[in-house]
């Protein structure tokens, strides 16, 4: 099959960065469920999230949030990562094959590197800038050396790698791999797998929380999360949470992860909500409804605020404290295809891909 947007699974390429589907059978699955993905989820429901306590969407006062840039990246941006210590924002190019080095002081593009077929996610490791990035169509992860902006290694995974995540403390990538229903674990010093672990139904994204050193993955298909201890590298815990879940953050501060449950119609707010989950019981403690289709998230851990991209080209902005949302941020029209964000801990400022504008949207608070 082609390597082209096109091919790829409506519900990822619309929400993250479009993954095209695998060639033959691989195809075939990516194009049902990862089209879940990166086009806002749409695709083959998951399970019911359990009934927890949901939250008004209703804004209150606080901060107000406003787009104060645009950067012009590659073709069809998806992922999103910003390296805090030399403030860098790294972006995925879908359908160039490329990743967009962005300095964030500037705001302008300062290197571009070619990376593996149809790049999805992206996930750095601070402590020794190094940048991983999922190549979908092919299989890979490219590592990135941020010194140089050069891919430093190569390493192979499963099928259709589409979510990853890094453990700063024991500079340990995790990837999911959509296809095989697997987490593939790298050493980031040997640059090598070092375990394949079993989750749910074609997983998504993946999060970190790295002073528990666990890590979460969400799965689409299950409509659960799947919990991951970083020591012995198995399953400790299988949450339900709502349908079509996708983007997953984590606040290591609270020990909080947020999942966000996209609907299968961006017009429709039946599964239009985040699910919260308490690390330690590892169950769901509040449920806050989005307007429409959210998709992917991110935390500040400073301010603990979480940031949830929409399909009606908005940004939410949820309150961790009260868990409502406390105000909406217009993007633009963007044919409902904003995807990946990030957040600078440092500066507070929110980077939001834009797919079908080719750029990346600056938010900042005041």
């Amino acid at each position: 099959m082609s390597a082209g947007g096109d091919a790829l699974p409506t519900r990822e390429r619309r929400r993250l960065v479009p993954i095209p589907v695998l060639t033959g059978v691989l195809a075939v699955i990516a194009a049902v469920v990862l089209a879940v993905f990166l086009s806002g989820c749409r695709g083959p429901s998951g399970g019911s999230g359990p009934a927890a306590s949901s939250r008004s969407a209703a804004p209150s006062s606080g901060p107000t949030y406003r787009v104060t840039a645009a950067v012009p990246v590659g073709k069809y941006p998806g992922g999103v990562v910003v390296d805090p210590g030399s403030r860098t924002v790294y972006v995925t190019n879908f359908d160039d094959g490329t990743v967009s080095v962005i300095d964030a002081s500037a705001r302008t593009v300062t290197a571009t590197v070619p990376v593996g077929k149809n790049p999805g996610w992206v996930a750095v490791d601070p402590g020794s800038r190094t940048v991983y990035v999922t190549n979908f169509d092919d299989g890979t992860v490219s590592v990135i050396d941020g010194s140089t902006r050069t891919v430093t290694a190569t390493v192979p995974v499963g099928k259709g790698p589409l979510g990853v995540a890094v453990d700063p403390g024991t500079h340990t990538a995790y990837v999911t791999n959509h296809g095989d229903g697997t987490v593939s674990v790298i050493d980031g010093s040997t640059r090598t797998v070092t375990a394949t672990v079993p989750v749910g139904k074609n997983p998504g994204r993946v999060a970190v929380d790295p002073g528990t050193h666990t890590a979460y993955v969400t799965n689409s298909d299950d409509g659960t999360m799947s919990v991951i201890d970083g020591s012995t590298r198995t399953v400790t815990a299988t949450v339900p949470v709502g349908k079509n879940p996708g983007g997953v953050a984590v606040d290591p501060g609270t020990q909080t992860a947020y999942v966000a449950n996209n609907t299968t119609t961006p017009t429709s707010d039946a599964a239009s909500t985040v699910s919260v989950i308490d690390g330690s019981t590892r169950t769901v403690t509040a449920t806050v409804r989005i307007a429409t289709g959210p998709q992917e998230v991110a935390v500040d851990p400073g301010t603990h605020t979480v940031y949830v991209t929409n399909l009606d080209d908005t940004v939410s902005v949820i309150d961790a404290s009260t868990r409502t949302v406390t105000a909406t941020v217009p993007i633009g029209n963007y044919t409902a295809a904003i995807s990946g964000v990030a957040v600078d801990p440092g500066t507070h400022t929110v980077y939001v891909a834009n797919q079908s504008n080719d750029t990346v949207s600056v938010i900042e608070s005041r």
